[in-house]
């Protein structure tokens, strides 16, 4: 197998119901599942349930069920059936409680323990209860160790420990020349950090006698295995007992939230070092999702997000594809419902629901449901969607979903113009015109089938759903690099559904109401996003707005590139901008005070979310932000700090 790709999330912690932040994660996970498959990649994805430890058995113990009972429900009836509702694409969930895990860690242990790796020593130190594990003074924020409720207590206790500290020059180097190996970039600065300095051995058991829920060590059966050294194990345990160690382990890419980034970068490395196994691939990390206020989400603070609720009033595809196009992984992102609205609005039904209807009603009326012969390849719509997965493939690896998602987006946006610039509801008014009018027709088809399957990671359901109300099937990403692959004369169904339902205001209610393909409210309940109600005051424009309409306005980072005055008006200036992924062309009123060259090589502020409009005859796809002083003077705004082009400004 030349292509494998083998990814993981963390598995999670069985003591209470998932939360948004456990499903961003296995959507991010998913997407990077799919995405190879897609590719041509043998791939493989494993996520689970990690059941053993201190705090399980406290709250198994409050809710008055043995330990076992208690991550049973959890496991099944709460992570599992989620993550299935939600269409996680998993090839395998594993439980640390089943068998083949337990005698794979045994295992493990046995054999570190006899290379003389662990030793048997009384400790006694700040102990976090929380985290489960001892942590140090220096780790503390305000007496409390970060995502604890409360202090740590003091602990003194015999344990079983890992030589861990062994092993840092040696993990120090391999991060040193594997600058990928951790990203994004900044989590391996901050593992560079903590290594500069001892991290100590670990404490690898508790006593039995206090903690007797876990994998006893199997040549001590007074002692249980902690949960660190139990849990990082399930990553290579679930491809042992599969028979699948050798093609995909190398290959591994772990997906990590930021809070457990040293058990992952420090513990995890240096136990496989010890146990005499290869390192994984890459480990992902990605920050929290926060409320739309920048705080951080909490039910006791009310504003935590309901996974299964989203869902619910959603659906699967537009919930994935809200939380891979508005985050990025190396910042805490805020998320909420005003955000998957938006974007539904605006990306899913828009532009890609909306082309899909404009063709299937041009296809249906002017040639009878049937494809017609494919268009040439040589035109530039035609180039630039054989060229996109290019484009795309290389953002995907790099972890920059919301761009590869946004080159996309683009793509379709640029088949909306080709359709309003070609006219074909006037081409076809002409008959010696016909074969052009099939031209544009098959081009816009192909176009659609192209951008499904490279948008089908992010929306999966809805990617096949475009491609069977145009009669088509399942493609590869390979298959986007050649133009003419839509079978001409197949005939397309007569009747499809909307692809994905408007959410409008209405008049006569204060909520939003899907429609569906017959015009009816579709039967689904209302976000609780309320409209502004409409003022007569020529001045409320000016007058606060609410969060929820702050988080539609997308600015990006924007590098001049190219500048010209504009041919058709003497205030005008066209601004070619580098955007990180992309380029765009800005129109602006700023030639008064700036001449082109003057701003070639600058950083802008972009308003990257307007609808392109066209400006004296020439396109503007966006704005750039500019300030006025009392006496008129308009200076650009600028980043006070170098930040790269496409970077999110928040």
């Amino acid at each position: 197998m030349s292509k494998v790709f083998y990814v993981t999330t963390a598995i999670d912690y069985a003591n209470a119901a998932p939360h948004i932040g456990h499903v961003y994660e296995k959507i991010l996970a998913d997407f990077l599942a799919r995405w190879h498959r897609l590719d041509g990649y043998q791939t493989y994805f494993l996520t689970g349930t990690d059941e053993h430890g201190e705090k399980i058995a406290r709250a198994a113990a409050k809710a008055g069920k043995s330990p076992k009972e208690f991550v049973d429900e959890l496991a099944e009836g709460s992570f599992r059936a989620l993550y299935n509702r939600l269409g996680i694409s998993y090839d395998d969930f594993i439980r640390t409680t089943q068998e083949r895990h337990k005698r794979y860690v045994q295992e493990i242990l046995q054999k570190v323990y006899e290379a003389g790796d662990i030793y048997y020593a009384e400790y006694e130190g700040l102990y976090s209860v929380g985290s489960e594990r001892f942590v140090t003074e220096k780790e503390l924020v305000d007496g409390i160790f970060p995502g604890d409720s409360e202090p740590p207590v003091l602990r003194r206790e015999a344990n079983y420990f890992f030589r861990m500290e062994k092993y840092r020059p040696w993990l120090l180097e391999h991060l040193q020349n594997n600058p990928d190996f951790i990203q994004p970039t900044g989590y391996r600065n901050e593992v560079l950090e903590m290594l500069k300095e001892p991290i100590g051995d670990l404490s690898i058991s508790r006593p039995k006698e206090r903690v007797p829920w876990g994998i006893p060590i199997p040549w001590d059966e007074n002692h249980v295995t902690y949960v660190w050294f139990d849990a990082l194990l399930n990553y290579v345990s679930a491809l042992v007992a599969e028979g699948r160690f050798e093609p995909f382990w190398k290959h591994a890419w772990h997906v990590i939230g930021k809070d457990i980034l040293k058990p992952h970068a420090v513990f995890w490395p240096t136990m496989l070092k010890a146990a005499g196994l290869p390192l994984y691939e890459k480990l992902v990390v990605h920050g929290h999702i926060l409320a739309l206020d920048g705080r951080k989400m909490g039910k006791s603070l009310g504003n935590a997000i309901d996974p299964a609720e989203m869902l619910e009033k959603y659906g699967v595809d537009a919930l994935h594809y809200a939380l891979l196009r508005d985050t990025t992984l190396a910042a805490d992102s805020p998320f909420g419902e005003p955000v998957i609205v938006s974007r539904l609005n605006s990306d899913l039904a828009n532009d890609l629901g909306n082309l899909l209807s404009r063709v299937r009603t041009m296809l249906l009326k002017y040639c009878g449901g049937v494809l017609p012969q494919p268009s040439p390849a040589d035109s530039p719509i035609a180039r630039e969607g054989v060229s996109l997965a290019a484009r795309v493939r290389p953002l995907v690896r790099e972890l920059r979903f919301n761009l590869a998602l946004e080159e996309v987006l683009q793509y379709v946006r640029n088949l909306n113009k080709y359709v309003n610039d070609q006219k074909p509801w006037e081409l076809a008014r002409d008959e010696a015109k016909r074969k052009t009018l099939e031209d544009v027709l098959y081009t816009v088809v192909e176009g659609l089938r192209i951008a499904s399957v490279l948008l089908e990671a992010a929306i999966p359901n809805k990617a096949k759903e475009l491609r069977r109300a145009l009669g088509l099937g399942d493609y590869s990403v390979a298959d986007t690099e050649t133009w003419g692959l839509s079978p001409a004369g197949t005939r397309i169904p007569e009747d499809a559904p909307i692809l994905f339902p408007k959410l409008e205001a209405s008049p006569n209610d204060a909520g939003r109401k899907a429609q569906n393909a017959t015009g009816k409210p579709a039967a689904r309940p209302e976000p609780s996003v309320q409209p502004q109600a409409a003022s007569n005051d020529p001045k409320a424009a000016n007058g606060p707005i609410s969060i929820e309409d702050f988080a539609r306005i997308e600015l990006r980072v924007a590098e001049v590139i190219a500048c010209e005055k504009h041919p058709q008006a003497d205030k005008l200036l066209i601004l070619q901008l580098n955007v990180g992924d992309h380029t765009r062309q800005v129109v602006s009123g700023i030639a008064q005070w700036y001449k082109p060259e003057d701003l070639i090589g600058r950083k802008l502020i972009l308003v990257a979310n307007l609808r392109p409009a066209k400006l004296r005859g020439v396109e503007s796809q966006g704005m750039i932000l500019a300030g006025e002083d009392e006496a008129g003077n308009v200076v650009v705004v600028t980043p006070e700090k170098d930040l790269p082009p496409g970077a999110r400004v928040r």
